[in-house]
C-alpha cells in the first residue's frame, strides 16, 4: 500500500511577514498657487532608514514637498503617504511618526532652552515625569547641555538650529523632515550639524534633507534628487547621479619623457575613452566610470614609458547639479 503524506496544517505553515510599506511615497504630488505650479508630479520613495538629500535652488519646490509631508499644507492633486499612511486626513498619526525642521526659527524669548524643550515634550503629549529625562537626552544628543539654561534669543545661528533639530527630535519620530539645516552657518557649525545628522543616520531615523552644500550632502545621503521648477529631474545614489551627467573620473598623469609614445598606446586602448593634454599633463577619461583606473599603470609600464604620478579626480556634486539643471527658478 502506497504511503500518502498527510497535508500540513494550515496554522503550520510559515506566513511571509508582510512588505513594510515606504517610509516616504508621494504619487504624482502637485502644488498650484493660482496660475502657479510649485511642485508638478512629483513621484519619491524612499525606504526606511534612507537619507535622502534633496537638491535644487530657492523656489524649486523643496519646502513645498516638505510642508506636506508634514501635513502643514494641502496638495492640489496627487497623494503623499508617510509609513503607508496618507498624511491628509491622518494629521495625529503625521505628528507623531514626523519631525519637521522648517528654515527659520520660532523662538520664544521668555524661555529658556530647557523650558522650549519641555514645553513642545508637553504639546507632544509626553507625560510629565517622562519629560524632563526626554529633554536631558536631546539636548545631550545636540550638545546643547551647557545652553540647558540659556534664554533662547540668547543663541547664536549655530546653537539655534542645533535647538530646532532638538525640537523636533523630542517625541522621537521615525520619520526627519529638514529644510536647509545648514543655512547661514558658519564653517564650524556646519561640521558639527553635518556629525550630528549622521549619528541620527545610524540611529536608522528616515531623513529627507535639503541644503545648498551639496558637497556635504553627498558625504552621508544615500540617495540625492535634483528638483527644479517644481519637477523632480533625477534621483537615485551619487554614482547613478554622475553616470547620468556623464561625469566620468578623469585621471591625470604625469610622464617623464615621450608623451607621444604614451598618448599612442593609451588611445589604442579600448577602455579609455579620450587623452587630452593640459599644462604637460595628460588627462584620460575612461569609457566605464566605474572601472578601476590601475590598468592604465600597467599599459604605460609595458609600452616602456616613464610615469611620474597618477591621480584621479572624481567630478564633485557641484558640477553634476550645473550639467542637469539650467538654472533657472518660478
Amino acid at each position: 500500500m502506497t504511503d500518502v503524506a498527510e497535508p500540513i496544517p494550515a496554522a503550520s505553515v510559515p506566513l511571509a511577514a508582510p512588505a513594510k510599506p515606504p517610509a516616504i511615497d508621494t504619487r504624482n504630488l502637485t502644488k498650484r498657487y493660482g496660475n502657479l505650479t510649485a511642485l508638478n508630479a512629483l513621484n519619491l520613495e524612499l525606504e526606511s532608514g534612507d537619507v535622502f538629500g534633496f537638491i535644487g535652488p530657492n523656489g524649486a519646490g523643496k519646502s513645498t514637498t516638505m510642508k506636506i509631508l508634514a501635513g502643514l499644507l494641502e496638495p492640489s492633486a496627487g497623494t503623499a503617504h508617510v509609513l503607508g499612511k496618507n498624511v491628509m486626513g491622518n494629521g495625529d498619526f503625521v505628528r507623531r511618526n514626523v519631525g519637521y525642521m522648517p528654515d527659520f526659527f520660532n523662538g520664544y524669548e521668555d524661555l529658556t532652552v530647557s523650558e522650549y524643550l519641555e514645553f513642545f515634550a508637553s504639546a507632544y503629549g509626553i507625560p510629565r515625569r517622562q519629560r524632563k529625562k526626554v529633554v536631558q537626552d536631546v539636548l545631550e544628543l545636540t550638545d546643547l547641555k551647557f545652553k540647558q539654561d540659556a534664554p533662547t534669543d540668547s543663541l547664536s545661528r549655530g546653537m539655534t538650529q542645533r535647538l530646532s533639530l532638538a525640537r523636533v527630535l523630542v517625541h522621537d519620530p521615525p520619520i526627519l523632515l529638514l529644510d536647509e539645516p545648514a543655512s547661514g552657518l558658519d564653517p564650524r557649525a556646519r561640521i558639527e550639524i553635518r556629525e550630528l545628522l549622521k549619528e541620527l543616520q545610524r540611529l536608522g531615523k528616515t531623513i529627507l534633507v535639503s541644503s545648498h552644500i551639496l558637497s556635504e550632502l553627498g558625504e552621508f545621503c544615500n540617495k540625492l534628487g535634483i528638483i527644479e521648477r517644481g519637477e523632480l529631474i533625477v534621483s537615485g545614489t551619487v554614482e547613478e547621479l554622475m553616470h547620468r551627467a556623464r561625469a566620468h573620473p578623469v585621471i591625470s598623469i604625469q610622464i617623464d619623457g615621450d608623451h607621444e609614445m604614451a598618448v599612442r598606446v593609451l588611445e589604442k586602448d579600448a577602455r579609455v575613452d579620450r587623452v587630452e593634454r593640459n599644462n604637460g599633463e595628460l588627462h584620460i577619461t575612461l569609457q566605464d566610470p566605474t572601472l578601476h583606473h590601475h590598468f592604465l599603470i600597467e599599459v604605460l609600464i609595458g609600452a616602456n614609458v616613464r610615469l611620474h604620478s597618477i591621480t584621479p579626480h572624481q567630478m564633485k556634486l557641484e558640477d553634476v547639479f550645473l550639467r542637469l539643471t539650467k538654472g533657472i527658478v518660478q
